[in-house]
């Protein structure tokens, strides 16, 4: 996995509207990059949720919200529309972001293994630096935590 005080990793994918997004684009941002296995599950509709509810306090914070998983821009776009997601979710089908960023390897669940994204966020200051990361996140009131971090 990246580690705290690297930059953010270049990329360029599109968003549910398929408009192509940069990491660039967050350059001189304070952003949170949160990382999310599939959507329509529970855990990422509470986080999804959580964060939709708390984006206005983001926003005044100066603090942009990206979320990214290996899901399709149709499926982000219905997910957006179902959750009434305002901040942009960011389709990585190929996970080369996810690879980047080191979420995307070998789970285990209910005994089985399998390939896919450990739910992790990055905390990202103005000069594109991550100065905080959370690994294997736990959904409920992880947005309000964040929020806590960033203003602290």
């Amino acid at each position: 996995m990246i580690e705290e005080g690297e930059s953010v990793p270049k990329f360029t994918i599109n968003d549910a509207n398929g408009n192509k997004v940069k990491s660039t684009d967050y350059k001189g941002k304070k952003h949170v990059i949160y990382f999310y296995p599939k959507d329509f599950t529970p855990g990422c509709s509470t986080q999804a949720d959580e964060f939709s509810t708390e984006y206005k306090k983001f926003q005044d914070n100066g603090i942009e919200i990206i979320g990214i998983s290996p899901d399709d821009i149709t499926s982000h776009k219905k997910f957006c529309t179902k959750m009434g997601i305002k901040y942009p979710l960011l389709s990585d089908t190929e996970k080369e972001v996810s690879n980047a960023f080191g979420v995307w390897g070998m789970k285990k669940f209910m005994g089985r293994e399998y390939m896919g994204v450990t739910r992790s966020s990055f905390l990202v200051n103005e000069e594109g630096k991550i100065f905080k990361i959370y690994s294997k996140v736990k959904p409920k009131g992880h947005a309000k935590q964040v929020l806590e971090d960033f203003t602290k």
